[in-house]
């Protein structure tokens, strides 16, 4: 599954496995590659949805109320 079609909680959980999985495993060179690129992937996907989420949050907490902003900021892509 791409990160891109995941949850932030599907996501960050498939990360948690990938680290536990690079630190805890005699791997070879290239499946420890192949792993280390997913969570990078998987680690930007994350951060741009709590990016996208701080941003949200921002919008809420000006004065109290929801200030106009770009529908993709409101709707998101989750």
């Amino acid at each position: 599954m791409g990160a891109e079609k995941q949850t932030f909680e599907e996501a960050l959980a498939r990360l948690e496995e990938v680290v536990r999985e690079l630190e805890g495993n005699q791997l070879p060179l290239d499946r420890a590659l192949e792993l280390f690129a997913e969570g990078i992937s998987l680690s930007k996907y994350c951060n741009g949805c709590l990016e996208q989420a701080e941003q949200k949050i921002q919008l809420l907490m000006a004065d109290g109320q929801l200030k106009d902003a770009p529908a993709e900021l409101i709707g998101g892509n989750q």
